[in-house]
């Protein structure tokens, strides 16, 4: 399921959500402060744009990761991650569409959280 999901989701939306978050760590980088930020927005780009098949794990982030992921929280992630829980209810209204709901609450996770997560 892992290539198939890939190549279809890579298809229908993939590829313009990881351009979308791609420009998005653009301008982000444009500042010294927003480096970090825009660090974060590539890492969940290349996610974005093949997500079966990846984990992810959270929790290593010391003081700092903490002190940038509640920024990030409060001025971006909690709508990141609401929307992706949004659409991945909506894909697990179907049988065919569970795979990809699962992945949708997967970008959630790190939508919310990325600074101290690692992508395997």
């Amino acid at each position: 399921m892992g290539c198939l999901g890939n190549i279809i989701w890579f298809i229908f939306g993939g590829l313009i959500s990881a351009l979308i978050w791609m420009l998005a760590g653009l301008i982000m980088c444009i500042t010294i402060i927003g480096i970090p930020f825009g660090i974060q927005c590539f890492k969940i780009a290349v996610l974005v744009l093949w997500p079966f098949g990846k984990e992810i794990k959270s929790g290593n982030f010391g003081v700092g990761g903490l002190l940038l992921n509640i920024i990030w929280i409060i001025f971006l992630g909690w709508e990141l991650a609401i929307m992706h829980l949004i659409i991945g209810g909506f894909f697990c209204i179907t049988i065919i569409g569970i795979p990809f709901g699962i992945q949708h609450f997967k970008l959630a996770k790190l939508g919310l959280v990325p600074f101290g997560a690692d992508i395997r």
